[in-house]
């Protein structure tokens, strides 16, 4: 994959991604699940700690992981025989398993938790909260993703389907949108929808410690962290976390400093 090609495919990835972002706005207009909690503001300061976030990988990771991908000449898949078909379809659902324990790590280990629980306090849950990640978590996480890239010796293209995959469902599975319920009871026995996520958002901590997964459904089923649905209803639970839901504590600079704070509770405990 050539340095153009990158350009390119990173260009088509971020342009399908805004777009896709402006179809969700639209959407959660038109039905909103849930009372609409702030407004621009709010969504801006989410988009501005990716923006941030963004910038700091691109910094330390030119080449970004897709790049890296290219560049690497290693791993599992460069040692063993197997069909493109059935190496992406592998690499896909290796990846996917990956970021589901990195979820769970990142509730339970403490330092992580503080750079995690940036994205668990926002008060309200739209597409917006699917970008709203601190740079001290999406820097370990992509350390961590270029890891099992490097072990499997991943291709360039597999990694940019799952990256695109990944972002899309994470604006998608944080809309605060309604989907008719027999089609949500039918895709979250394989992909997770907003309904299943909106739980992992809960200020319950049993609640926020559930439904990990971030495309597939199958590993909080696996693995013993599936929950169904809130315990006080879709439109009636609390969104985020007790110790930062004054105004201030949602403002930009409070959320680049939130990971140095101290609060009573610095782990997410089942």
């Amino acid at each position: 994959m050539t340095l153009l090609s990158l350009q390119r495919l990173v260009v088509i990835k971020s342009m399908a991604i805004v777009a896709l972002l402006a179809l969700l706005v639209a959407w959660e207009a038109w039905r909103p699940r849930r009372a609409v909690v702030e407004g621009w503001g709010r969504r801006l300061n989410n988009l501005g700690l990716i923006a941030v976030s963004t910038i700091l990988v691109r910094l330390i990771v030119p080449m970004g992981a897709v790049g890296f991908a290219a560049a690497w000449h290693s791993g599992l898949w460069h040692q063993v025989a197997v069909p493109p078909v059935l190496q992406t379809g592998v690499s896909l659902v290796v990846l996917d398993l990956a970021i589901y324990w990195q979820h769970r790590a990142f509730h339970f280990w403490p330092l992580l938790w503080r750079a995690h629980r940036v994205h668990h306090s926002d008060i309200a849950f739209d597409a917006s909260l699917g970008v709203r990640f601190h740079p001290f978590e999406i820097l370990p996480s992509y350390a961590y993703k270029l890891l099992v890239v490097a072990i499997f010796g991943m291709a360039p293209m597999d990694v940019a389907i799952y990256e695109a995959s990944l972002l899309g469902f994470s604006l998608l599975t944080h809309a605060n949108a309604v989907l008719p319920a027999s089609l949500d009871r039918v895709l979250r026995w394989i992909v997770i929808t907003p309904d299943w996520h909106r739980v992992h958002h809960s200020i319950h901590r049993d609640e926020m410690n559930a439904n990990f997964g971030n495309i597939l459904s199958i590993w909080d089923r696996l693995f013993g962290t599936a929950r169904e649905g809130p315990r006080d209803g879709h439109v009636a639970m609390a969104i985020g976390l007790p110790e930062f839901r004054a105004p201030q504590a949602q403002r930009f600079p409070a959320l680049l400093i939130q990971p140095f704070m101290s609060t009573s509770v610095d782990t997410a405990p089942p």
